[in-house]
């Protein structure tokens, strides 16, 4: 398994776990064990689902799974997928950091940096479809 697959999946499980533990606070926020200001992070929780750990965990098994490129680069660039989970990660991090913060203050500074999450999460996507396009052909007989 090559090792930007393995940060990809590890990753992914750390999220999966971040994420439960969101659930978890926004269910005891629910019941009345935690404040109210704790569902602000209820959009946080679904990045971290989604985008950490599904979003990541896709992006690892593809990279592992589909067929080579060529036989120099059987995987196509891995600079470049390295680069999807830098962004990946970054862009995550951030949004979850601002998230509650911009829903608190609409138009602050924190708007910006929840926009700048989403241009990171966006660019990661777009440098894994650019790097997996070739490998996604037909079977050749």
């Amino acid at each position: 398994m090559p090792r930007v697959t393995r940060w990809l999946v590890r990753s992914s499980l750390v999220y999966l776990v971040l994420a439960l533990l969101a659930w978890w606070a926004l269910a005891a926020q629910r019941a009345g064990w935690l404040p109210a200001t704790v569902a602000a992070w209820a959009p946080a929780y679904l990045h971290l689902f989604v985008v950490g750990w599904l979003t990541q965990l896709i992006f690892g098994v593809a990279h592992w799974m589909l067929p080579m490129y060529s036989k120099t680069q059987p995987r196509g660039r891995e600079e470049r997928l390295w680069a999807a989970w830098a962004a990946l990660n970054l862009g995550l991090i951030l949004r979850v950091a601002t998230e509650p913060l911009a829903a608190r203050a609409p138009g602050s500074v924190w708007g910006v940096l929840l926009v700048l999450s989403a241009v990171l999460q966006w660019a990661a996507a777009l440098l894994f479809v650019i790097n997996t396009w070739p490998r996604v052909r037909p079977r050749r007989s």
